[in-house]
């Protein structure tokens, strides 16, 4: 009867102390970690959020003498510039058409260059791909610029010599724009490509080799093995950094379209972008002008992210950036 009643008997439900730290104990207990952020905390804030104090710049008219919260409002007047430019279509075709290409191109470009990597098997071969092919994102845009000059130069660049030898006429790149959207989409990947290949390369070595071992035991070859199982894998970094780069769609490299084309004034319709059209005006010490175009480019930006990151979430959640 005892044990019956014993069995018979609720459990008593033990109570479990939860013991949440404040602030200063998590502080206390982190502290080396928190230490080693602290270089990059503060130079985030000082090159990130201290600079927003200039964006009052972009609705005044900047005097030297007056200082920065000293000048007179100009309300709007700075955005006049770009919005009643009669260069406005021209310039905002230019960076968004190439910026749109450069993400297509780039992503490409950078995902099979990943894919033929990870085929390599030769542990030094594959380190001097990786090296020769990185090599051109740490050469700035003037050196890249001198040798697309060397290679394009109406008289004596490589292009015309080997047209001379093979009895072709002569052709002035720098003469004639409608060449140029090859050639800056050709050099932005040849640049670029060497980096940018390197974290989707990182993905697929992350790859369980147990699904290659399982492709190969059913019979599928490389080809089968890349479509089923490495491309998948790489949808979701393929998703971030392309809503990443859509950010930038208001934007251009300064160092591609100010070098390579050398700022030739006849290349401008094909070569002119915002951020050169800005610095045109910068020249002119119209500093409120170029902080009110940068302030659009950034609103703009964050629009574009978000409304990708949206149409991104609406289709595949897990595929999202937040």
């Amino acid at each position: 009867m005892s044990q019956m009643k014993m069995s018979s008997s609720k459990p008593k439900k033990v109570k479990i102390k939860t013991s949440q730290k404040g602030p200063w104990k998590t502080f206390k207990s982190n502290w080396e970690l928190l230490l080693l952020c602290m270089p990059a905390v503060i130079c985030y804030i000082l090159f990130n959020y201290v600079p927003m104090g200039g964006l009052v710049l972009a609705f005044k008219n900047f005097r030297y003498d007056l200082g920065l919260f000293g000048s007179p409002w100009a309300g709007m007047a700075n955005f006049d510039f770009l919005f009643k430019s009669v260069d406005l279509v021209r310039i905002v075709r230019n960076t968004v058409g190439y910026s749109a290409c450069f993400i297509v191109v780039n992503l490409i470009a950078n995902v099979g260059v990943a894919l033929l990597l990870f085929e390599v098997t030769n542990r030094k071969a594959l380190k001097a791909y990786q090296t020769m092919m990185t090599l051109p994102n740490f050469l700035s845009w003037v050196i890249v610029g001198f040798i697309t000059y060397a290679i394009f130069n109406p008289s004596l660049g490589v292009l015309n010599q080997v047209r001379e030898a093979m009895g072709k006429e002569m052709i002035d790149v720098y003469a004639e724009p409608s060449y140029w959207p090859f050639i800056l989409v050709f050099v932005n990947t040849w640049k670029g490509v060497g980096m940018g290949c390197i974290m989707y390369y990182a993905a697929l070595i992350g790859i369980d080799p147990a699904l290659f071992e399982a492709a190969k035991i059913d019979g599928a070859n490389r080809w089968q093995q890349t479509l089923h199982i490495s491309l998948p894998s790489l949808v979701p970094l393929m998703t971030i950094m392309t809503i990443m780069a859509v950010g930038n769609m208001f934007r251009g490299d300064f160092g591609l379209f100010y070098q390579i084309p050398r700022n030739v004034g006849v290349l401008y319709p094909t070569t002119d972008v915002i951020d050169t059209y800005v610095y045109r005006g910068l020249q002119q010490g119209n500093f409120g002008m170029s902080s009110a175009v940068g302030l659009v480019q950034s609103v703009v930006g964050l629009v574009l992210v978000s409304a990708t990151n949206f149409a991104v979430k609406k289709i595949s959640p897990e595929n999202s950036m937040f």
